[in-house]
C-alpha cells in the first residue's frame, strides 16, 4: 500500500513539473508585424498646362526726346511725362519639366493708357510751354522660365525670368501751345523686352492652380511720334516703359491628377510578405 502511494505521489510531482513546459510548447509563438511600406511621392513632371492671366500695372514712363528744326534747331526732352495705370489680359502655354522647373510662353495685351506731358521752349522767340496728350498700348510676348521652390500645404512659391519682345502702339500726339494744337502721328513697332517675377501658386484641384504674384517688365525705348505736318518738330523717341504688375491667373494642367485632390499622388512598393512568426 505504501509503495502504491509513493508511485502516485511521484507521478503527481512529475505532472506538476512537466505541465508548464508542455503548455509553453502549445502556446502560439509571438507574431512580429512587418514594418509598414514606405510611401513615395510621385514627381509632378512632364505635364503641359495652359494659363490665363489678369493684371493691374503701374506704367513708368522714362522720358522722351524730340527734334526741333528751329529756331533754335536741336534735340529737346519732354519736361514732364506720365502714363496712367492700366490693366492687361493674357494667356499662354507651358510645360512642367521637373518638380522644381517649368517653362512657358505668354502673350499679354496691355490695355490703353493715357499719356500726359509737357515741353518748354521758345515760340517766335518767346518762352512757351506745351501741353501734350497721347495714348499707349502694347502686346507683350515673353518666353519664361520658373524655379518652383517646393510645395507647402498646397502652396508653391516661385521665382522666374522672361525675355522676348513688345509691339508698342502710340496714338496721335496732340501738342497744344496757347490754344493751338499740332498733331503728330503716333508710331508703332516691335521692341526688346524682359521681365522678372515672383509669386506663389495655390492648388485648387488636381488639375487647376491659382497663380498670384508680382512681375516687373521692361520695354526698351523707340519711336514715339512722327514729324508734324508743318515740319516744325519731330520725330520723338521715348526712352522705354517699365511696368510694376500685380497679377492673378489660373493654370490648367492638361494631364493633371484626375482625383481632384491637391495632395501628391502616392504609391507603395510591392507588398511586404505576411506576418513573420518567431520560432
Amino acid at each position: 500500500m505504501r509503495h502504491n502511494l509513493s508511485r502516485v505521489f511521484a507521478a503527481g510531482v512529475a505532472l506538476l513539473v512537466l505541465t508548464p513546459a508542455f503548455a509553453a510548447d502549445m502556446t502560439e509563438p509571438p507574431m512580429i508585424e512587418p514594418a509598414p511600406p514606405v510611401v513615395y511621392e510621385e514627381p509632378d513632371m512632364g505635364g503641359w498646362y495652359i494659363r490665363g492671366d489678369l493684371d493691374y500695372h503701374l506704367a513708368g514712363f522714362r522720358g522722351a526726346d524730340y527734334i526741333t528744326y528751329g529756331p533754335p534747331a536741336g534735340t529737346n526732352s519732354f519736361t514732364t511725362g506720365a502714363l496712367s495705370n492700366s490693366w492687361s489680359i493674357g494667356g499662354g502655354v507651358g510645360y512642367q519639366a521637373t518638380k522644381h522647373f517649368r517653362v512657358d510662353a505668354t502673350l499679354d495685351y496691355m490695355l490703353r493708357s493715357t499719356f500726359t506731358g509737357s515741353t518748354t521752349g521758345t515760340c517766335a522767340g518767346l518762352p512757351c510751354t506745351s501741353s501734350d496728350t497721347s495714348t499707349y498700348s502694347a502686346l507683350l510676348l515673353l518666353a519664361n522660365a520658373y524655379a518652383d521652390l517646393g510645395t507647402y500645404k498646397g502652396v508653391t512659391p516661385y521665382v522666374g525670368v522672361g525675355i522676348g519682345g513688345a509691339h508698342v502702339n502710340w496714338g496721335t500726339l496732340a501738342n497744344t501751345i496757347s490754344g493751338v494744337t499740332t498733331n503728330h502721328n503716333g508710331a508703332s513697332g516691335w521692341r526688346f523686352a524682359y521681365a522678372a517675377m515672383a509669386g506663389a501658386s495655390v492648388c485648387l484641384t488636381g488639375n487647376l492652380d491659382l497663380d498670384v504674384g508680382y512681375r516687373f517688365s521692361h520695354i526698351s525705348g523707340g519711336r514715339m511720334f512722327a514729324l508734324d505736318a508743318g515740319g516744325g518738330a519731330g520725330p520723338g523717341f521715348d526712352k522705354g516703359i517699365q511696368n510694376h504688375e500685380v497679377r492673378a491667373g489660373l493654370r490648367y494642367k492638361l494631364n493633371g491628377k484626375k482625383s481632384g485632390g491637391c495632395r501628391e499622388v502616392a504609391y507603395a512598393p510591392d507588398p511586404a510578405p505576411g506576418p513573420i512568426y518567431k520560432n
